[in-house]
């Protein structure tokens, strides 16, 4: 009989090649993740992952038994929802990620009261980046943006619109943007992942308009870093509405809205969750997130 511990363990290292990422995802010691692959080895007598370079690649053993090792962990899991099924308690664990920039204005509220409700779950959460894929653990993730190439269910919940903001007292020295032709006379901080040549305006009384933006002075990746170098009077920069807000409640007067009749581009919210049968605790996570989409995401949709 196998070990489900062992055969988790190996079919996260044939998906990141990597111990290191592995553990990481597991939330396991490397050494732990080293030693239960190396005991499902010495049970099968064979080597079922060999070291190339930095990466760890599948033997032609390793290649045959994957498909295998895949088969038990998904009728386990089938098992385990079944068994779920016939109890009315919503319990057990959620792997969560989360766009950094929903992650304490949005999504960290939304998942504590989920907590206060469903007191028999317990959550792993963590900030979405490119160095977590959660399609290697199961999870559930929120992402901003584009929407992301994944074999996962992405399923669009809502959309957040964008204007340019600048710290009051830049404006008073540098003068107030009233059309995006305007803009190329101030200083920009950008996100990383905005485009950086062309940005497209949208006004429902002026239409279109595309602006080949100036160097930015700053790049950041978090939209968090961008407001604090705006609020400083870096520069002008793209900021989703929603979240000005938000920060404008706890630090009033901090940023105020240009070219009012102009919005940018705007920027769909994502969750992404796995195909297929999902036991219930999923199931409840996923429609608790859905009604808590602010309505003004929604409107902005």
């Amino acid at each position: 009989m196998f070990d489900l511990k062992e055969l988790e363990a190996f079919s996260s290292v044939m998906q990141s090649g990597s111990l290191t990422q592995s553990a990481k995802l597991l939330n396991l010691p490397k050494s732990t993740l080293s030693r239960r692959i190396h005991q499902l080895e010495k049970g099968l007598d064979q080597a079922l992952l060999r070291r190339e370079s930095n990466r760890l690649l599948p033997t032609e053993a390793g290649l045959l038994f994957h498909d295998y090792s895949q088969g038990i962990l998904n009728l386990a899991c089938q098992g385990r929802t079944a068994l779920e099924e016939l109890c009315h308690e919503v319990s057990g664990e959620l792997n969560l990620y989360c766009h950094d920039a929903l992650l304490r204005s949005w999504f960290g509220p939304t998942v504590t009261a989920y907590l206060s409700e469903y007191t028999g779950v317990n959550i792993s959460l963590q900030a979405y980046s490119k160095d977590i894929d959660p399609e290697m653990n199961n999870a559930i993730g929120i992402c901003v943006g584009e929407e992301p190439v994944t074999s996962l269910r992405t399923e669009l919940i809502g959309t957040l619109r964008q204007g340019v903001y600048a710290q009051p007292q830049y404006l008073s020295r540098c003068g107030r943007p009233q059309h995006p032709r305007d803009l190329k006379g101030h200083k920009w901080v950008n996100l990383m992942g905005n485009p950086d040549k062309v940005i497209r305006f949208s006004s429902k009384e002026l239409g279109e308009y595309d602006i080949e933006m100036p160097t930015s002075r700053l790049k950041v990746d978090r939209f968090v870093l961008q407001s604090d170098a705006i609020v400083k009077g870096t520069g002008l920069g793209l900021l989703p509405h929603w979240l000005v807000k938000s920060r404008l409640r706890h630090h009033p007067g901090s940023l105020e809205l240009c070219m009012t009749q102009w919005s940018g581009p705007d920027l769909n919210v994502y969750i992404l969750y796995p195909f297929g049968q999902k036991s219930k605790r999923v199931r409840s996570f996923i429609d608790y997130v859905r009604r808590a989409v602010p309505a003004q995401w929604q409107i902005d949709g």
